[in-house]
């Protein structure tokens, strides 16, 4: 019964990371240099919605529905980089991420994921009210604990926020483009399945741009100088998922003692 359990959550673990990288992979360009036809799952999945980008009754862009994908590359944030970026670690922080192991995940703890990771399950973007511009954005997660993150449009940032895992928000609109400014981020959680960390030094600025439909791109640009050298910007995109998909309840238990077999350094699942 145990080897089944180990062998179970192995699964789980390789079968959710490859959907969230096929998410955030790169559109390939046709072979014969046209637009690729509208509406067409990538990979035999769903259909993406098809249509142009939509719009609320005061001309901002909704961002209302259930997608799947996010901001960088959830298996190694180093291979989800906007072109000229590199990540270049601190020493101590370099020596910090050749110590942990799988099992030490937050993530694979129930505990929340922070920001720009994504986990391989589906997320709602709220946007409240719909009648004139929005006070406040709302992401609610699928995966772990069902947490979420609530973005205050045009507000103020605390001068001494508590640390937390997904950090103080702020939202302003750059014409179509929602840009989301984070501090007061705390330590724990890790940018991906090998380890990378931060500090509670870490500020980030992500750009939402719905491009039609039924795609959007997101761009996070990540300065943590208390681990990392210099800033750099990852980037991934998200689907919108096909008409009456809803995000289902996920169970995911503290204390999940199997953690304890997945005796390996951080890796890639």
């Amino acid at each position: 019964m145990r080897k089944s359990l180990v062998a179970c959550y192995v699964i789980a673990v390789t079968l959710g990371a490859a959907s969230i990288v096929i998410a955030q992979a790169p559109a390939a360009a046709p072979a014969s240099g046209k637009a690729a036809p509208k509406g067409k799952g990538g990979r035999g999945g769903p259909a993406t919605p098809a249509g142009p980008t939509p719009r609320l009754p005061d001309g901002t862009v909704d961002l209302t529905g259930v997608w799947m994908g996010g901001g960088s590359n959830s298996s190694d944030i180093t291979k989800g980089l906007k072109p000229g970026s590199e990540v270049v670690m601190q020493p101590w922080a370099e020596a910090l991420m050749k110590t942990r192991k799988s099992q030490d995940d937050p993530q694979g703890n129930c505990l929340p994921f922070g920001i720009p990771r994504g986990a391989p399950y589906p997320w709602r973007m709220v946007q409240t009210p719909t009648h004139k511009a929005a006070t406040h954005i709302f992401i609610l997660y699928e995966g772990n604990i069902h947490s979420y993150r609530q973005i205050f449009m045009n507000g103020k940032h605390p001068d001494d926020p508590d640390p937390i895992w997904y950090g103080h928000s702020t939202g302003t609109w750059d014409k179509d483009t929602l840009v989301v400014d984070t501090v007061g981020f705390n330590d724990k959680f890790w940018f991906d399945y090998l380890g990378h960390p931060h500090t509670e030094k870490l500020h980030t600025v992500e750009r939402y741009m719905r491009t039609d439909l039924g795609n959007m791109t997101i761009e996070v640009d990540i300065n943590d100088p208390g681990a990392y050298t210099k800033p750099f910007t990852t980037t991934g995109r998200a689907r919108l998922q096909p008409p009456g998909d809803e995000l289902l309840e996920y169970i995911c238990q503290e204390n999940n003692i199997d953690l304890v077999h997945v005796n390996a350094p951080a890796q890639l699942p």
